[in-house]
């Protein structure tokens, strides 16, 4: 059988390297089976998984031009099991977190957007977000030149921070001074 993308072979382990195991395959040829391809769970060491002699049956996923052979254990795996989170499945009465969405894909009242993660709720609105300052960093003896720096950068976060929530608030922040007060 001829080495193609989507052929499936039975090879043997000829070697373990940190980002992968090389796979003897038929006529002589080796692939490699790269460390995210072994399984469907998180794989830190491919030695704990894989060794020398192993036999394994692989899927050819790709044939470079040069040559290489790219090979995968877990697409010939059974899908893995998906938890039940809070929010899968069909919602008891078909009801939705924020009510029935009407008018359009996204529904009319958002003017079209998406909604979004974590969204405003009346908790959010009612208290604003106010800058609060970070915990002072102990000074254990450092020069002028260590302070200044330190209080140059803290000054840069602070103006950051206001000039971000300035240009957030609607009606574009800042007004040109020779329009201020008309």
């Amino acid at each position: 059988m001829a080495i193609e993308v989507g052929n499936v072979f039975e090879g043997r382990v000829t070697g373990v390297k940190p980002f992968g195991a090389f796979v003897a395959l038929p006529e002589g040829r080796v692939g490699m089976v790269h460390i995210s391809e072994v399984s469907n769970e998180y794989v830190q060491d491919i030695a704990t998984v894989l060794h020398d002699g192993d036999t394994v049956k692989v899927q050819v996923i790709n044939v470079a031009p040069d040559g290489k052979i790219a090979l995968s254990i877990k697409r010939l795996l059974p899908p893995p099991l998906r938890p039940a989170g809070r929010d899968r499945g069909p919602r008891p009465g078909g009801a939705r977190p924020n009510g029935p969405r009407e008018g359009g894909h996204f529904g009319g009242q958002r003017g079209g957007r998406p909604p979004r993660e974590g969204g405003r709720g009346p908790a959010r609105e009612a208290a604003p977000r106010v800058w609060q300052p970070k915990a002072p960093a102990k000074s254990d003896n450092l020069s002028f030149e260590d302070m200044m720096s330190r209080f140059k950068s803290q000054s840069e976060e602070k103006m950051a921070d206001l000039d971000h929530e300035t240009n957030n608030r609607r009606g574009g922040g800042y007004a040109p001074r020779s329009r201020r007060g008309r």
